[in-house]
């Protein structure tokens, strides 16, 4: 199930307003040149930033969400007619032979469920031609990220066209082991509606980050750094023998 953030039309509406700096995205973009890669399957694709950056350098590129009123915006953008958008995941896809996966952003800790994380990467490992690469990243749970998400940490107010002042932060709601809960909320000077959704993220040790990917047939060629945030984020980059 995906947030109310990706799923209310109104919200998914302000999620590349709300989040214009994707300069995180630059790394998988110099990976894809690195790797050669002519197809991607970009899971968890949202409102299509990366999967658009992709298909401009003429990559075959499918995105896949499970968030229907994401895809919907993503399909929408100038170029969206040169994506193929599936809705739904990993589990359920077409038959597809890609050279590269990517999972950007929060997408690999919001599969938090173990067993739908192991079908995942199952159904990723189908969908990669054997020589192929995934690559995902995920926050380091020594950094305890989820202590900065306060409404003092995150407040801000943004004025957006055709929308106006939207005022927005996160506050949490629980940390129970590896699993973190935390609310996103919107109110829109507009008309006073305050919007929430509700998100909880499963952070990983890189121990069991590898064993999760040797139960599905990878092998975890190199963990690597984030360069946007040093030292706060494994970048995990796997071959399909």
């Amino acid at each position: 199930m995906a947030d109310e953030c990706f799923t209310d039309p109104r919200l998914a509406a302000l999620y590349d307003a709300l989040d214009p700096d994707r300069s995180d995205l630059l790394p998988y973009l110099r990976l894809a040149a690195e790797l050669d890669a002519r197809s991607v399957l970009d899971l968890g694709c949202g409102t299509g930033v990366f999967a658009l950056l992709l298909a401009e350098r003429g990559i075959e590129v499918t995105g896949v969400d499970p968030a229907a009123a994401s895809v919907a915006v993503a399909r929408a953008k100038p170029g969206g007619d040169g994506v193929r958008w599936i809705c739904g995941d990993a589990t359920e896809l077409p038959p597809l032979q890609v050279d590269l996966v990517t999972m950007t952003a929060n997408v690999a800790q919001a599969i938090t469920d173990p067993a739908h994380w192991l079908a995942t990467l199952r159904g990723v490992h189908a969908a990669l031609r054997p020589g192929g690469h995934l690559v995902f990243e995920t926050r380091d749970p020594s950094r305890r990220a989820w202590e900065s998400w306060t409404r003092d940490a995150t407040h801000r107010i943004a004025d957006l066209p055709e929308v106006g002042r939207v005022e927005s932060w996160l506050s949490l709601l629980d940390v129970t082991g590896p699993l973190v809960t935390f609310r996103s909320h919107y109110v829109f000077a507009s008309d006073g509606a305050h919007l929430t959704s509700d998100s909880t993220l499963r952070f990983r040790e890189h121990d069991e980050l590898a064993a999760d990917l040797r139960a599905a047939g990878f092998d975890l060629r190199e963990v690597r750094d984030a360069p946007d945030r040093p030292g706060r984020e494994f970048v995990l980059l796997a071959h399909r023998p």
